[in-house]
């Protein structure tokens, strides 16, 4: 029996703890992602629920088990072995494989037709089925369910073909029978009592897109029922598909842990998570490690170095919007990618301003300081003057025509402020001026993101021991930010 459970018993948003079986939930809402990799236990926590989670105060429990094999056929034998065991179904699916999962479904389909007309005639409407059944056929794209006996067919949506059950692919089978499950959960949920719908990787067999697709159908399903989904999963595309959604909360499981609180999917986690969600569990995003940096002018000058350097660069930067938000991006990211990868690695970007360089890491996640002040001090480095053929002295004259010729200037005071100052183009505020730099001094049409880009795409980080030469591009840059993200060796020049 579950030690304890405070739920709502309303359609508000909940705010409800769980203690069951030594693991301890809380903060659950309407829908609530388990993210994990595979073994760290999360099919174990659901099972435990499963068998745990019942009582008096407890309405419907049911269990999705994660490999749903077998064909969309109805068989008889398993509507009888349903219906003469009202416990069968459960037992069943604490597999982690079960064969004959959509032979199931499809038995519960009938068990679906029969709970709606019920309804309708407890409230002496007639009976329209059709409205749950174009509900499935909202999850799908080419083909679509009709009525048929005993149960339905499925048909080509462009001509009315009708289509065997083997010949569906895995994820229109998954999607339908995933459809049906909800659907006859939504309809057997015991009034007035928490019911609990636990979904284990719901995303196998499933494109992301489908993925996104049948999340849009459960949060309608919750929205319009009063019951709880615990989804346990790997994949971050389901995670990002509910970022929107108010009622969802998301915790990160790791193999060993009993307590999981869950949380509000935040603006953070928001705009971190398209970076894994173009394919779940793909390890080319730990190949590619997300790269935290302040701003968008930072995020356009590593997004232009990634592609200049044909692969040798590889990262994914990332901008979080101002320097404030960089501690909550890293937490993000240092939970998801400890959450998915064996291996886990990332990086965040700072500018030093005025302060030191040197800044603690938080596992995963490497955190640097630029050397310079900001990433636009890089517009000034030797190597970006040398892309154009310049040396210090050079654009130091530059600067001083430039002031002697634009008194009108609407950065003529900022330059001359620049100037008085001696020149500082390490450490100087540039953030006024940088457009000016970039068209009188280097002459240049691209933007300063771009060229600066351009230039550490050709960039190497130091041999062990060697000091960079002091205006070099790799001493704006910082020992620690050279050593983690540039390569080693034998760069290409990139053209600016």
């Amino acid at each position: 029996m579950a030690d304890r459970h405070v739920p709502s018993k309303d359609k508000e948003l909940l705010d409800m703890s769980l203690t069951f079986a030594d693991y301890e939930l809380d903060g659950l809402n309407k829908i609530n992602v388990l993210l994990g990799k595979n073994g760290c236990g999360k099919s174990t926590l659901l099972k435990l629920f499963d068998t745990n989670v019942v009582g008096e105060d407890v309405g419907l429990v049911k269990y999705i088990t994660p490999e749903r094999g077998g064909l969309l056929t109805y068989q008889p034998g398993i509507e009888q072995n349903i219906t003469s065991n009202k416990n069968w179904m459960a037992e069943t699916r604490r597999v982690n494989q079960l064969d004959q999962f959509r032979q199931q479904s499809m038995a519960q389909y009938r068990r679906l037709e029969s709970l709606i007309h019920r309804e309708f005639e407890d409230r002496g409407e007639p009976a329209n089925f059709a409205l749950y059944l174009e509900q499935l056929n909202g999850l799908l794209d080419n083909i679509r369910l009709r009525r048929g006996d005993p149960t339905f067919e499925v048909v080509l949506v462009s001509d009315e073909t009708p289509i065997e059950a083997p010949r569906l692919s895995s994820g229109e089978s998954e999607l339908i029978s995933l459809g049906i499950e909800a659907l006859v959960f939504s309809r057997e949920i015991v009034a007035d009592k928490p019911n609990y719908l636990l979904l284990d990787e719901p995303d196998v067999h499933l494109h992301p897109d489908l993925q996104s697709r049948l999340i849009a159908f459960l949060t309608t399903l919750v929205d319009e029922h009063n019951f709880t989904i615990l989804i346990a999963t790997h994949s971050t595309a389901i995670l990002g598909s509910l970022s929107d959604y108010e009622g969802a909360t998301v915790a990160f499981m790791r193999s060993g842990d009993r307590q999981c609180s869950f949380r509000s999917i935040t603006e953070s986690l928001d705009r971190i998570l398209p970076v894994f969600g173009a394919h779940p569990l793909s390890n080319v995003f730990n190949e590619r490690p997300i790269l935290i940096v302040e701003g968008e002018d930072d995020e356009r000058v590593w997004q232009q170095a990634v592609r200049s350097s044909r692969g040798r660069i590889a990262i994914y930067p990332v901008s979080c919007s101002g320097v404030g938000g960089m501690h909550g991006y890293e937490e993000e990211v240092r939970q998801i990618v400890s959450s998915i990868y064996d291996n886990p690695q990332a990086f965040s970007l700072r500018d030093r301003d005025d302060g030191p360089e040197e800044i603690d890491d938080l596992p995963p996640v490497s955190r640097m300081r630029l050397s310079c002040r900001a990433i636009e001090n890089l517009i000034l480095c030797d190597d970006v003057l040398a892309a154009f053929g310049l040396d210090w002295d050079g654009a130091k004259e530059r600067m001083d025509r430039w002031i002697d010729s634009q008194p009108e200037h609407v950065r003529f005071d900022d330059m001359v402020a620049f100037q008085a100052s001696g020149y500082p183009r390490k450490s100087g505020d540039l953030k006024q001026i940088r457009l000016v730099l970039v068209d009188a001094i280097l002459g240049s049409t691209k933007s300063w993101e771009v060229l600066v880009g351009q230039v550490i795409a050709s960039a190497e980080r130091p041999d062990a021991g060697a000091i960079p030469a002091t205006d070099s591009l790799q001493a704006y840059l910082g020992a620690k930010t050279c050593n983690l993200l540039l390569p080693a060796g034998d760069a290409a020049v990139a053209s600016v």
